[in-house]
């Protein structure tokens, strides 16, 4: 009969305790945040004055024809609703309203939902205007409904700190009674006055209900699923924190949605591993890979040369060529392999990060560069991304001063301390 190991028994209950008890990577979470509705809300402004001939009813790809192909794919997109010019700009409207709102963190759950469906309806109603960036877009859109993704750098961190110092000042335990950073009351009482959430909670409520009785939430069963379980979940939350803050199915609900973003967290993590890993391993398949000159042919068409003389430039040079072909895979398919390796997975995402940044300066696709480096940034150290929000702060107060004005004071959530590693121990993927 083996004897018990407390050693790893305890260790094993730590592990539970910590996926259970806490979000992990609140930086991280809230950097994808903020590089995909940005991404997006910038895409959205740019093809402002070609919205019609590109989702809308001037689209080559015609409403009639979408139908068609929806009724098949059984695809979801709130512009299938109506062929109405007019219920197509309040679809384009509301979906640069929830990037934006979702960039600085405002209620971010309700965001994230209304965010979400503004990239499906706009992707699936002309699903031949996208490119590769548009598909992890579209998938990052779902992910973040399941994440925590406001914890730090939101308008609801800074609604959580002053609440907390309000809570702190009346001599209450200031750090139980604050709303949780993604717009949910992680604490022991609901925000006095927050009229916004019980609104959004009852607006969604009201086209919810509508879409599931005309059965217009796609044919799929997951969608529908996860909206009915979203908005039930966000009432019961609020209900507990309201009558029952010290309850254990108040508890339970924290415990469901760290898990919740947990869980996302790796699934993200392990999208970016495949996109990388399978466009290494077909790059390897494919002879001007092998060769060491697929580069040149896209730096000599000019769809992809807004800067010719900087593409020309590039081209001239075979060794410059090859050497860049070849690192691009190998880059591509080392980078999952070297997860578990601080230094080296540290030093290929500053060669990831640059190698993104350089495909939007000579090729001309920004938007797509953007997203996958918003993808990159799940496995950002969390210390670099602490001192990149003090940095950021820093130059905040910097401006408001050069201004002549006085900045407030610093939310406790926006500095709190980030989690810490021991050299001696293992790492996380995100710290």
């Amino acid at each position: 009969m083996s004897t018990p190991r407390p050693g790893r028994d305890s260790g094993l209950a730590r592990g539970i305790q910590r996926i259970t008890a806490s979000s992990l990577g609140p930086y991280q979470s809230a950097v994808i945040r903020i590089g995909f509705s940005a991404t997006y809300l910038l895409f959205l402004l740019r093809e402002l004055p070609h919205r019609h001939e590109m989702y809308g009813p001037d689209a080559p790809w015609r409403w009639d024809m979408a139908e068609k192909l929806i009724s098949n794919n059984q695809a979801f997109t709130t512009l299938m609703w109506s062929d109405s010019t007019v219920w197509f700009e309040i679809v384009y409207a509301l979906a640069l309203i929830a990037a934006a709102l979702l960039l600085v963190g405002w209620h971010t759950r309700a965001m994230s939902v209304l965010f979400m469906a503004g990239v499906l309806s706009l992707q699936n109603r002309s699903i031949f205007m996208g490119d590769g960036g548009d598909n992890v877009l579209h998938l990052m859109a779902i992910y973040l409904v399941l994440t925590r993704c406001g914890q730090v750098w939101s308008l609801d961190a800074r609604r959580a700190a002053r609440r907390a110092r309000a809570a702190g000042a009346d001599g209450a335990d200031g750090a139980d009674r604050g709303v949780e950073p993604d717009g949910k009351a992680g604490g022991r009482r609901p925000v006095r006055g927050d009229v916004a959430g019980p609104l959004l909670w009852v607006a969604f409520g009201a086209v919810l209900i509508g879409a599931t009785v005309t059965d217009s939430l796609g044919g799929t069963v997951w969608l529908p699923a996860l909206f009915w379980i979203l908005w039930t979940g966000q009432g019961a939350w609020w209900a507990l924190n309201r009558y029952a803050p010290h309850s254990e199915p108040r508890t339970l609900l924290d415990v469901i949605a760290n898990l919740a973003h947990n869980a996302t967290l790796v699934v993200i993590m392990a999208e970016v591993c495949l996109i990388y890993s399978t466009a290494g391993w077909y790059k390897i398949q494919g002879t001007r890979w092998q060769d060491g000159t697929a580069l040149y042919y896209p730096l000599k068409l000019d769809y992809f040369t807004p800067w010719p003389g900087l593409s020309d430039i590039l081209a001239s040079s075979g060794v410059m060529v090859m050497v860049l072909t070849y690192a691009t895979v190998i880059v591509q398919v080392a980078f999952p392999f070297t997860l578990f390796n601080r230094r080296v997975k540290n030093v290929l995402l500053v060669v990831m990060i640059g190698e993104h940044a350089g495909i939007a300066l000579l090729l001309g696709l920004p938007f797509f560069s953007m997203a996958m480096i918003a993808a990159d940034a799940v496995f950002l150290p969390t210390v670099f991304l602490v001192w990149l929000g003090g940095r950021a702060a820093l130059g905040r107060d910097l401006l408001f001063r050069a201004r002549g004005q006085v900045p407030g004071p610093r939310d406790g959530a926006e500095d709190r301390e980030a989690p810490q590693h021991s050299d001696s121990g293992g790492h996380t993927l995100v710290g």
